[in-house]
């Protein structure tokens, strides 16, 4: 299952992006780039056949409909993080939103059990979101940030569907 191409903005994208928060987490990086949107990844984006918006970050986020009906919301992120010699950047995917911000202990369980045996990426909590995070080399090739947005969309959507049976994102 490959995520549609034609994607259409859907009229929700506004509200629940707007309800995600922007500030990511700077972790032990020795450098962080944070600036306007990464050109590299419209490209690569463009080359892919989707469509994107750019947000207030520089950050792209796609709306993807996906099989039996349901749809999914996927980030690309433009800064850069670094460690050492390490340059990676993030593909993210919402799944869960708490009521009140706190995750009932069988959610945060349930999303630790997942990080684990997932093939890629892991759970974050940002904010009142339960987000997947995929980070991907900052010179990854189309192909790779391609597969990458395929995993985040089949697992949160999996996910979100497990946790909720709702299709908010």
């Amino acid at each position: 299952m490959r995520p549609v191409r034609t994607l259409p903005v859907l009229l929700f994208v506004a509200t629940v992006l707007g309800a995600l928060p922007s500030a990511r987490a700077g972790g032990a990086a020795d450098a962080t780039e944070r600036s306007a949107a990464d050109a590299g990844i419209a490209r690569q984006l463009d080359e892919l056949g989707y469509r994107y918006e750019v947000d207030e970050d520089g950050d792209y986020r796609l709306a993807f409909d996906l099989d039996g009906g349901r749809s999914q919301l996927a980030f690309v992120i433009s800064a850069v993080e670094e460690f050492g010699s390490l340059r990676v950047r993030e593909v993210w995917a919402p799944a869960y939103r708490a009521q009140g911000g706190a995750f009932p202990a069988e959610v945060a369980n349930r999303l630790l059990e997942d990080s684990h045996t997932g093939k890629l990426g892991g759970w974050v909590k940002q904010g009142d979101t339960a987000v997947l995070v995929v980070k991907l080399a900052a010179d990854a090739s189309a192909q790779q940030l391609d597969d990458a947005l395929d995993y985040v969309l089949r697992a949160a959507d999996q996910m979100e569907a497990e946790l909720t049976g709702q299709d908010e994102f």
